[in-house]
């Protein structure tokens, strides 16, 4: 293909470089992280070489922020890490980061009522429901600073300025429902993107996931509603992947929110052809929605290479993938989630929104 040069511009917030969760506590064992501030930088790096403008995100109040999240996992999430060293945590026992050890589940509640602890250490639960997404210092600048990413891109496309925006979000935020947070995820940028768009005049929107991970929490947060689509094409969860719960192909949604909700999980080892079948009936499923704006999670962990997903994707099916959605005709915004092999991350990323690109360049824009 020959080269060219990139025009979707990068929305970038600096904030964004400040998260360190340090690892993660995985079956009980500290390992090392993968959603680590290089991912974002190698991506900006490979836009750059292909001509895209970087755009530095405004800040913006909580308006959109607080429409998707429940205050109480915000103010969590703000204030956390200074009660736990408060409590002398990064001392004794020496956890210098907020990660949860009991978890208020229905099988624990039995019914009763769900209750906030006193103690910093019982309420991480409440709000993380896993131990790989620890909060340290800059992880709230950080997980805001995406937020203000997101939605700055959506105002580069609700002005008409362009056709497509690219949020370089980081940390990423599918995975994070109204009330909890989990999956490396803190805010779920997709959501407030798709929200704030709605804000701008959509009547319905639509959330393609093309993440190797199911988005439980932008299904969540839209579920019961029928003005945002979410459709999603992951690896199976019920394969054993994360998030193992959720993500299954009789998700449709609930009460006004039936038939707005549609899952393709996949089996291990599924390569292009089967993966742009899966993208291919989202579109179809957008344009029967009849949404008028589109936000894509572009996750790029479905990647042959990447260590978080056993899918099979090539550079060559991200960019087929972009160019079945541009094909909807849409104003987009492109919202980062994962991927996670620095070498082949940034020129996924190219790919795929050289792809978002095909109806901007077809029409001269």
């Amino acid at each position: 293909m020959p080269n060219m040069t990139l025009r979707t511009p990068v929305v970038w917030s600096d904030a964004c470089l400040l998260h360190d969760p340090k690892g993660e506590v995985w079956v009980g064992v500290p390992i090392e992280g993968t959603e680590i501030a290089a991912r974002a930088e190698v991506i900006r790096a490979a836009m750059e070489a292909a001509g895209a403008p970087v755009t530095t995100a405004t800040p913006h109040d909580d308006t959109v922020l607080d429409a998707v999240h429940d205050r109480g996992l915000t103010r969590w999430l703000s204030t956390s890490l200074a009660d736990w060293e408060r409590d002398g945590f990064p001392t004794n026992p020496g956890q210098d980061r907020v990660v949860p050890y009991v978890f208020p589940t229905q099988a624990m509640l039995g019914g009763m009522p769900l209750r906030s602890p006193v103690a910093v250490h019982g309420r991480a639960g409440q709000y993380g429901y896993d131990t790989m997404t620890l909060v340290g210092p800059g992880t709230w600048q950080a997980a805001r600073g995406a937020v203000d990413a997101a939605l700055t891109a959506v105002d580069l496309v609700a002005s008409g300025d362009h056709a497509v925006a690219y949020a370089l979000c980081r940390p990423p935020g599918h995975h994070v429902t109204v009330d909890g947070y989990g999956g490396s995820c803190y805010l779920n940028n997709a959501a407030v993107a798709a929200q704030a768009l709605r804000g701008k005049g959509h009547e319905r929107v639509a959330v393609i996931d093309i993440d190797a991970h199911h988005g439980n929490g932008t299904q969540m947060i839209f579920y019961g509603r029928s003005d945002v689509f979410y459709g999603s094409v992951h690896v199976d969860p019920a394969a054993g992947w994360f998030p193992h719960y959720v993500g299954h192909a009789d998700e449709t949604g609930r009460d006004g929110g039936v038939g707005a909700n549609h899952n393709v999980p996949l089996a291990e080892g599924t390569a292009d052809d089967r993966w742009l079948e899966g993208v291919a009936s989202l579109a179809e499923d957008v344009r029967r929605h009849g949404a008028t704006a589109l936000v894509v999670s572009l996750g790029v962990d479905a990647a042959i290479n990447d260590p978080e997903s056993p899918l099979q994707i090539t550079d060559d099916g991200y960019r087929a993938a972009g160019e079945q959605l541009a094909a909807l005709g849409l104003p987009t915004v492109a919202v980062q989630e994962g991927g996670y092999h620095l070498p082949s991350l940034g020129g996924l990323v190219v790919a795929t929104i050289t792809g978002l690109e095909t109806r901007e360049r077809r029409h001269g824009q």
